[in-house]
């Protein structure tokens, strides 16, 4: 399947030490959230919602207002806080009004084999689900270890931004699966390169 398309959470990446991260990373390589079938996959793969919450009420006012908390997002973590930056307050200000709303109540019930299930006490609205992240946004910016283990992938025009914490803090790509590899493949063809001449 198409990068783009994807309909399933293993195709959309949580990686990013935080769900507001991981919704970050949801630009690369390209849009990710195209439909809203790939957000109700990454509320679900995010865990915002335990696994089998029916989210068939989602619609493309959801997608717009995921879209449009990810641009806020992006932009508090990205810029250096200071006072009277107006795009700054402006996402602030969003981020903070977004965080206001309660999120969904979870409860805990009995499945099938008696062993307790997650489950929400009902359908999850869509400003619900934008409070836990806009929560986790202000825990992270509020954080001042947390923001300072904020690091920007080293990988060729990667933007994804995550949470560093490696032991030694020394965590240089989003993914060493992708990222890194693509590196090492990288310096093993300078080699060689140089190896020939």
């Amino acid at each position: 399947m198409a990068l783009g398309t994807a309909t399933a959470p293993y195709e959309l990446r949580f990686d990013a030490g935080r769900i507001c991260l991981d919704l970050l990373s949801t630009t690369h390589p390209e849009e990710r959230l195209d439909s809203v079938d790939v957000l109700r996959a990454w509320i679900t793969g995010s865990g915002l919602v335990p696994a089998d919450t029916a989210l068939a009420h989602a619609d493309t006012g959801w997608l717009l207002a995921f879209r449009e908390l990810r641009a806020q997002v992006d932009r508090l973590v990205r810029c250096r806080p200071r006072p009277g930056v107006a795009t700054y307050d402006l996402a602030l200000a969003r981020v903070n009004d977004l965080a206001r709303t309660a999120p969904p109540a979870p409860r805990a019930v009995r499945g099938e084999d008696g062993q307790l299930l997650r489950r929400l006490d009902g359908p999850p609205g869509c400003a619900a689900l934008l409070a836990v992240v806009a929560r986790d946004a202000v825990d992270l910016l509020t954080d001042p270890v947390a923001r300072a283990a904020l690091r920007q992938c080293e990988g060729d025009n990667c933007p994804i931004v995550y949470l560093d914490t490696s032991r030694g803090r020394r965590r240089r790509w989003c993914s060493s699966e992708v990222c890194g590899n693509r590196e090492r493949v990288a310096r093993h063809r300078r080699r060689a390169a140089l190896a020939r001449a």
